[in-house]
């Protein structure tokens, strides 16, 4: 179902000519009213109206997370704070948090933005929509929450944690919809079980899952167990929140980035020349209709990939490829350049063992180690030692042939990597302490 039709099918001209037409307006903003855009563009000698065609936008400054910590809370802000009536912030892992701001437009764009969202994924009226993500300071729950509300569906806003609790509320109030993070589906899955509840008996038939990133192979084993259609959505708290692209339930191949909203661009990380179509870069967007809080070329620091072609669906939105990584959390192992998902892709293709481990990177004098844990399924635990390590074995020898890597394999008994009621842990690199 295609929610906004008149915007999601543009013909690529017509498309084109509205970002050009909102580009050169968010620059005429950006350095009447913020001082910081004002101050990059005058040391890049331009003046907003440079901006004669969407060729310009390279000549324009990126914006990275950095330049937001700088000018916490509110300094990137365009509007004064009467008018902002909604403050989000990331997590962050180190430092202070990224603040971002909403108007009361911003709201309402963000929630058709939304329900775009939902609606790429067949949820309609009458769907009963289990959201897991959390509430509060991160966008996940609220976005969701008020795109569910726009779209006219029902929403249970249950948030993340209570997990024995969910399962109940699956159970009793039969939601046809859930969104959580991938990992926390297969932990649902995992308490379920021990419950004595099987999931073939809930009225779930689609989840919309993001936040982490995850493989096509972990689609395959949440679809497998949670009998349901999974599909990846992308967002991040400096750009919106969630609602800035998903997959569609007809063709689940590449995510649909909303353009007439975001503008997006592929750069090479390393030079920041901007890379063609089709070639996997570093993820660069610009907010092109937000008021309380516009991004010029904010550096997502995510690997992706963008493909214009249109989709069977009938959408001519941009696709871009699920996100391979981030170019920040990259991991560089004795010069080989390694992602997470990489790791998980060569692990769910091995029988026996389960959708969830971490990787541990130190330091031996001179030389980095790569261990990977992983959890084994109950009847591989229960087999014999040799054939537990010809298993590792196994799965040493296809991350090497897959990655070029070596890493030390070690499988752990059912349940003893803990678990994440929010964004999965992945990787533990004990190099930074």
């Amino acid at each position: 179902m295609i929610f906004n039709e008149e915007f999601e099918t543009l013909p690529r001209e017509a498309l084109e000519a509205i970002q050009l037409r909102r580009l050169q307006a968010l620059c005429e903003r950006l350095y009447a009213l913020v001082p910081f855009y004002r101050r990059k563009f005058d040391e890049a000698g331009l003046k907003p109206g440079d901006i004669k065609s969407l060729n310009d936008l390279p000549r324009l400054p990126f914006t990275t997370k950095q330049d937001l910590r700088d000018n916490y809370p509110f300094g990137l802000f365009a509007v004064p704070m009467e008018q902002v009536v909604r403050i989000h912030a990331s997590s962050g892992t180190t430092g202070k948090p990224t603040v971002v701001g909403y108007t009361q437009r911003d709201i309402k764009t963000w929630a058709e933005l939304m329900a775009r969202t939902l609606a790429a994924a067949g949820v309609q009226r009458g769907d009963i929509v289990h959201n897991a993500y959390g509430y509060g300071l991160f966008t996940g729950g609220l976005g969701f929450h008020y795109g569910i509300e726009y779209l006219g569906a029902s929403v249970i806003p249950v948030s993340g944690g209570n997990t024995k609790r969910q399962i109940m509320l699956l159970q009793d109030f039969g939601p046809t919809v859930i969104t959580c993070t991938p990992s926390f589906s297969l932990h649902l899955y995992d308490v379920a079980k021990d419950m004595g509840v099987d999931f073939a008996n809930l009225r779930l038939r689609v989840g919309i899952f993001g936040a982490e990133p995850w493989s096509e192979a972990m689609r395959a084993e949440i679809e497998r167990k949670l009998g349901i259609d999974a599909l990846d959505i992308y967002g991040l708290s400096e750009i919106m929140g969630p609602g800035v692209s998903i997959e569609c339930l007809e063709a689940k191949n590449g995510l649909h980035m909303f353009e007439d909203h975001f503008l997006p661009e592929i750069i090479d990380p390393n030079t920041l020349e901007p890379l063609p179509p089709g070639q996997p870069g570093e993820l660069v967007i610009t907010t092109l209709t937000k008021e309380a809080f516009p991004v010029l070329r904010y550096r997502t620091r995510d690997i992706s990939v963008l493909n214009p072609e249109p989709c069977k669906c009938g959408r001519t939105l941009v696709r871009m490829g699920r996100i391979q990584g981030r170019s920040d959390d990259m991991l560089i192992i004795r010069g080989v350049n390694v992602f997470p998902s990489q790791i998980e892709a060569v692990l769910m293709e091995v029988r026996g063992v389960e959708p969830h481990y971490q990787i541990v990177v130190d330091r031996v004098g001179q030389m980095d180690t790569l261990e990977v844990r992983v959890e084994v399924d109950e009847t591989t635990f229960s087999d014999e030692v040799r054939q537990l390590q010809h298993l590792e074995k196994k799965i040493e020898h296809n991350i090497k042939d897959y990655l070029g890597v070596s890493a030390k394999v070690r499988l752990v008994e059912p349940r003893s990597i803990p678990r994440s009621e929010g964004k999965a842990q992945r990787v533990i690199d004990n190099r930074k302490k």
